[in-house]
């Protein structure tokens, strides 16, 4: 009998058991997929292109892990009078750079607390022209160095110094990339202006040719009428 109570219970917990590891591993399959994937990379650069229609905004989100550098920049490319609105949302939402009517504007958090920060671009008040926008974004974690010391310090190397530089010219490369990043706003805000510009004296070039060539027709034919001669049927006696 007690065997039999026994073997009861094993055929009870087991099912059990298999049950709360299937949970577990579902959740942590969740979470996982909840993050996104360059969450464990030290650091990440994006740049969008976007059109932003006449009387819209729009919003985009970007997740930074908490103690990372967040950095964004925009670009009015092309459209209207070459200006939107910008404003960021840290994680709390909270506006920390209120909207401002302008052509380029950044903005920087050294330490983030973590969470996704919203990112708007604003074109209310074009009512008939749509915007080209560039949008620049990255994340740094600096302190990601600070954990390959510590896994190196444990092969008993003083490495200090060469994380203090690692790091200086982690911070170089992510200044430079900023200013590699207006660079290239300007670049494609001039080479529009270029296009349209080129545009623009095509069609004047034409419409002036066209005028030019109506006038003159005008004129042949005003002048020939002058020296017309009326041939009269009657004859004079």
């Amino acid at each position: 009998m007690q065997l039999t109570w026994q073997r009861d219970q094993i055929n009870l917990i087991l099912p059990l058991a298999v049950i709360c590891c299937c949970l577990l591993i579902s959740v942590t399959t969740a979470q996982e997929a909840q993050q996104p994937w360059y969450e464990n990379l030290p650091a990440v650069a994006m740049d969008y292109k976007v059109h932003i229609d006449a009387g819209k905004e729009d919003c985009y989100h970007q997740y930074v892990k908490a103690g990372a550098t967040f950095y964004v920049s925009f670009s009015v490319v092309r459209g209207g009078d070459g200006m939107a609105g910008f404003a960021v949302r840290n994680p709390a939402g909270e506006v920390v750079k209120p909207y401002q009517w302008q052509a380029t504007a950044d903005y920087t958090d050294q330490v983030s607390p973590g969470g996704y920060y919203s990112v708007c671009i604003d074109n209310q008040f074009s009512r008939f022209a749509g915007k080209l926008v560039n949008i620049y974004i990255t994340v740094v974690k600096y302190d990601a160095w600070d954990k390959y010391a510590k896994e190196i310090e444990q092969l008993q190397l003083n490495m200090q110094n060469f994380t203090t530089t690692i790091g200086t010219v982690e911070r170089n490369i992510n200044d430079m990339m900023g200013y590699q990043a207006h660079s290239r706003h300007r670049e494609s805000r001039d080479y529009a202006l270029l296009l349209d510009n080129n545009a623009y004296i095509q069609t004047f070039s034409i419409s002036q040719i066209v005028v030019i060539l109506i006038t003159c027709s005008i004129q042949v034919f005003f002048v020939r009428k002058l020296f017309e001669v009326k041939s009269s049927s009657k004859s004079r006696i």
